[in-house]
């Protein structure tokens, strides 16, 4: 514990290294958030970017390009240094219940323990290849659409995020121990973990046996569970 202590006293010591410098505003709250608890340390952050083409003086850029462009959107990412396993799994689930289903938790070799907010909530597409323009200005616009339809959506999910956190940190007694919130998130995340391992044994046992175990509406291949991780 001593040692996260001293982690995260130099990490939010540092300055922003972003292009930006500061926070992206839809971000702040969950950042701030987070580092106002003991526990947690935000190391990144990103609350989503979406590169445009539109008009007729980006077609024109296109059309004069003469390597790869690429049509990208990016959704809300978030990687937060946890003090402990069970924290790292508290925000796991909250994370999961939020619509980000790519997160995951990664154990460095030196003790310090990674949760990874993440989604599938992208885009890419390729316009132009060798400077050759592989759309129409018609598409352009249409990505546009979608894309902006893909930032709504990623902002509604970074409001429920934070409105699950804030719900589960509050629920935290002033001593740290697990609270009754706190243990049915961390129960919520040994159910998940405890089905993929029923499910990775299914070769060798019948539906019957784990019935029970498995439930209709869930959907095990949305959840990631803890990976090693060579360098931290």
């Amino acid at each position: 514990m001593a040692a996260f202590g001293r982690w995260k006293a130099q990490r939010l010591a540092r300055a922003d290294a972003s292009r930006k410098g500061a926070l992206d505003e839809r971000a702040a709250p969950v950042v701030r958030l987070l580092n106002g608890r003991a526990r947690f340390c935000t190391t990144s952050s990103c609350a989503g970017r979406l590169v445009l083409a539109q008009g007729g003086a980006a077609m024109t850029a296109l059309e004069k390009a003469t390597g790869d462009v690429v049509f990208k959107f990016e959704p809300f990412v978030l990687h937060v240094l946890c003090r402990e396993l069970q924290d790292a799994q508290l925000l796991h689930s909250v994370a999961i219940d939020s619509g980000f289903k790519n997160s995951g938790i990664t154990v460095g070799r030196g003790g310090k323990i990674m949760m990874a907010v993440r989604s599938t909530h992208c885009l890419e597409v390729p316009l132009s290849h060798m400077g050759k323009l592989m759309v129409s200005e018609e598409y352009i616009e249409f990505l546009i659409h979608v894309a902006n339809r893909k930032m709504e959506e990623n902002t509604r999910r970074i409001d429920r995020f934070y409105k699950c956190l804030r719900l589960a940190l509050e629920a935290d007694s002033a001593n740290n121990l697990p609270s009754e919130e706190t243990e049915k998130y961390h129960s919520v995340y040994v159910h998940r973990r405890k089905r993929k391992t029923i499910q990775e044994q299914d070769v060798h046992t019948s539906p019957k046996d784990h019935s029970e175990e498995l439930e209709p509406e869930d959907d095990p291949d949305s959840n990631l569970g803890i990976f090693a991780e060579t360098m931290m």
